[in-house]
């Protein structure tokens, strides 16, 4: 491959690295402290579903508005980051927000266990 393509498909995997590098960070993916390779391949996967929880919960709240991207003084930000949208959620359910849209919006989900 040429040094081009080779950059190319690099790039292309930007978006994965990053998220995995978020669930590291903020949630502690790859820091369980099981003692089982079992617990362990059980937890991966909820905290991989607790990020896209957090996307999504974030995705529905911002149907009427936009995401607030939290800067600082020496690091300003175009783009928001999982960071954004976590905090963006947890005050949504501090302040009781999220649920109450929820119960507006949507039935009841049922949940099948198999």
């Amino acid at each position: 491959m040429t040094p081009g393509r080779i950059v190319e498909i690099f790039v292309l995997r930007w978006n994965v690295e990053v998220t995995f590098e978020e669930t590291r960070r903020h949630l502690g993916v790859e820091t369980q402290r099981q003692w089982s390779d079992l617990a362990i391949a059980r937890t991966t996967p909820a905290l991989m579903g607790l990020f896209s929880l957090v996307c999504l919960m974030a995705l529905r709240m911002l149907e009427d508005g936009s995401l607030p991207v939290r800067q600082s003084a020496w690091y300003k930000k175009q783009d928001a980051t999982f960071s954004d949208v976590l905090a963006f959620v947890r005050r949504a359910i501090w302040a009781g927000e999220v649920f109450r849209q929820l119960q507006k919006r949507r039935r009841p989900v049922g949940i099948i266990l198999s």
